[in-house]
């Protein structure tokens, strides 16, 4: 699939504040990588919750900055504020030719960012159980 479509799709979810998309947007066996859990997150159902929780608790002030897009893959910059901490990071995605995330891996800084994804971030998981 081309890549601005899909990253158009990724957008459109980001920029609605509305994760009702994602399930059609991520593939079956996708793994999602968070800067604050060791293990990988697999399956589509994990994915989607923690992108779910990601667009509601970072979604508000999210602003994408700049892309790098490859034939299958994206690196995006971000900039969101949580309270009154600045978070800079990156959205690594990656997908398949029928435009399905495979992978999603998030890097966040500095610490005191992540520090605060990590805390909204717990509270929104447990919140969506």
């Amino acid at each position: 699939m081309d890549a601005p479509a899909v990253l158009a799709r990724w957008h459109t979810v980001v920029d609605s504040l509305d994760p009702a998309g994602l399930p059609a947007l991520v593939a079956e066996g996708a793994v999602f990588r968070s800067p604050a859990v060791h293990a990988p997150q697999e399956g589509r159902p994990l994915v989607v919750a923690y992108l779910t929780a990601a667009v509601r608790v970072l979604g508000p002030h999210l602003a994408y900055q700049r892309e790098w897009v490859g034939e299958d893959s994206a690196v995006l910059e971000f900039t969101t504020r949580l309270g009154d901490v600045e978070v800079h990071g990156i959205d690594m995605i990656t997908w398949d030719d029928a435009g399905l995330i495979l992978e999603f891996a998030v890097m966040v800084r500095p610490k005191k960012g992540l520090d605060a994804v990590i805390e909204q971030m717990g509270a929104e998981l447990q919140r969506m159980r």
